[in-house]
């Protein structure tokens, strides 16, 4: 009995009665409480008699355990998510490390601090994955400032490269960025005070155009023979041979922006924001076209996991398999959008929805563009929005061509909300149309409009696009002396600002004697006039005789 204790009952209270009874009652709970920690010592003794006996059974694996500090899995064979899932299948997991500890054993201590730690599970976990390009062993990295990837974005091999060339072009890359980065500098200082290019960047873009010049040759049949042994060797497993396909420009900057999208999912990878594999569509099966997405959209846990999904081109309904979808399409009454159909022109149609009448088609088409579009955060609140669905009809059914969306009261004369051409319909003029018929809506509200910001990178290229070409075509039929900014706009429904800034990069306005001047430049005209006699008559033109359309009064 410890000696604390046997003074206290030896300095016990006058009644003797009582003092027995407690110092019974004390000798008792103590008896149980040894009995209790013999017991408890007795259970973590066998366990720690079991471990020793495994890990002598099995000296490798501990050897390697020591090296290896990669996370133990979990039933289901994945690196655990969270630090709670580590230690629920360790025997002694439960109990304190004071407590596991042979109180004869003075050594114990230095033992524990030789102990390998454990890491947290989210630094590890990558290097339990692999890259799925076959053949690759995940070493390197495209933007060539990391050690490891595992991902196809990132994959050296994929794009036919090795981690020793990547490196190499991201050192080139860092010096010509800092020297942009100075040029930029002294271009903001110059555009305050000219608006004239300056010498240099003349030079740079003569030189640009010098080296675009044979981007259209065509390969060579030794190139082409090459092209499609390597199509044919590795598929879809690797990126297709670039090289001669455009000029060598072009090509550079085609690198730099994968690497720099490469770099960005890198990020965010990092972050946690994004996991590779987890909760992302990579395919969609929509009519007969199996379309790659681009981004991530929201859909359901349920459907999203699944990597792939199924949707029906008319109603937009999202499936899990291809049965289902065959099911729904036998059943599906709907071969085109609901809505008032307000123009028609040979098979491109175009139907108002409403997104109060229409809730449920309008938040499927915008998760669908949510797969294709990177600012888009409009998915569920579509009623204060019209929905403009242009289609393509042939003995099928109309089929979704694109669309855009516009707010039914815009404070600001907003005219587009968000707008998207769908993947197998890009490059064929369908941009410009669902553009010009926006503008022709604005042009029979008698408004000027401009599409709401920020604008996607295909979106703004689109516009810029447009905006050129209809202001080329007002100076082309201008026959007058002076021309006013005001004019254009009321005459093409175009923003004042979209205006100037169109001027500016084709520099068509010169400040000159406190006023701003617009030049008429024929060679642009010239060149613009070309393209129109070899496009030919196309029908890929809005005719605002076959628009039937009233202004929609109130909400």
């Amino acid at each position: 009995m410890p000696r604390r204790r046997q003074r206290h009952l030896a300095g016990s209270g006058s009644d003797g009665t009582e003092d027995s009874d407690s110092s019974a009652e004390r000798e008792q709970t103590n008896s149980s409480e040894s009995d209790g920690n013999l017991t408890k010592r007795q259970r973590l003794t066998r366990a720690s008699t079991r471990l020793s006996q495994s890990s002598q059974d099995t000296p490798d694996l501990k050897r390697s355990g020591d090296h290896d500090e990669s996370p133990p899995l979990t039933p289901t064979g994945n690196a655990p998510s969270s630090e709670s899932e580590l230690d629920i299948s360790s025997p002694n997991a439960s109990h304190d490390e004071s407590q596991t500890k042979d109180p004869g054993n003075r050594d114990s201590d230095k033992d524990l601090s030789h102990r390998p730690k454990r890491r947290r599970c989210h630094e590890t976990y990558n290097f339990n994955m692999k890259c799925p390009t076959p053949g690759c062993n995940s070493l390197g990295h495209l933007t060539g400032k990391h050690e490891r990837h595992f991902a196809v974005s990132g994959c050296p091999l994929y794009h036919n490269l090795s981690a020793d060339e990547c490196k190499v072009k991201a050192i080139s890359r860092e010096k010509q960025e800092e020297e942009a980065k100075g040029q930029d500098e002294v271009n903001t200082r110059h555009a305050t005070r000219h608006q004239t290019p300056t010498s240099k960047q003349s030079r740079y873009k003569e030189q640009v155009a010098e080296m675009r010049k044979g981007r259209n040759s065509g390969l060579q049949k030794e190139q082409k023979e090459k092209h499609m042994e390597h199509r044919q060797t590795h598929a879809n497993t690797r990126e297709p041979l670039l090289e001669n396909i455009t000029s060598d420009y072009d090509l550079e900057l085609f690198r730099k922006a994968q690497a720099r999208a490469s770099e960005d999912l890198e990020k965010l990878r990092i972050q946690g924001q994004i996991t590779e594999g987890s909760n992302m569509i990579k395919t969609i099966l929509f009519g007969r076209y199996e379309l790659d997405t681009w981004y991530h959209s929201p859909y359901p846990e349920e459907y999203a996991r699944l990597g792939r999904l199924y949707v029906c081109e008319f109603c937009l309904k999202y499936m899990k398999s291809q049965t289902i979808l065959r099911r729904h399409m036998a059943k599906c009454v709907w071969k085109h959008p609901p809505g008032d159909e307000v123009y028609r022109k040979g098979a491109i149609s175009v139907f108002e929805v409403d997104g109060k009448k229409n809730k449920i088609y309008c938040q499927n088409l915008c998760l669908l563009a949510k797969l294709f579009l990177d600012h888009k955060t409009l998915y569920y609140d579509v009623e204060p929005f019209l929905f403009y669905v242009m289609t393509e009809a042939d003995n099928t059914g109309c089929h979704l061509v694109g669309y855009f969306s516009k707010e039914k009261n815009s404070f600001l004369n907003y005219n587009v909300s968000c707008i998207l051409t769908m993947p197998q319909y890009m490059r064929q003029g369908f941009g410009k149309m669902l553009i010009d018929f926006s503008y022709l809506l604005s042009k029979v509200e008698e408004k000027v409009g401009s599409p709401e910001r920020p604008l996607s990178d295909l979106g703004l290229i689109s516009y810029r696009s447009y905006w050129k070409e209809v202001l080329l075509r007002y100076m082309y039929n201008f026959q007058g002396k002076e021309i006013s900014i005001k004019e254009i706009s009321q005459e093409t429904a175009v923003n004042p600002v979209d205006i100037v800034s169109t001027l500016q990069s084709l520099q068509m306005l010169k400040y000159w004697k406190g006023k701003h001047l617009v030049l008429k430049r024929q060679d642009l005209i010239d060149e613009w006039k070309a393209k129109e006699i070899k496009r030919g008559n196309s029908n890929k033109t809005i005719d605002p005789s076959s628009l039937k359309w009233t202004p929609p009064k109130g909400t």
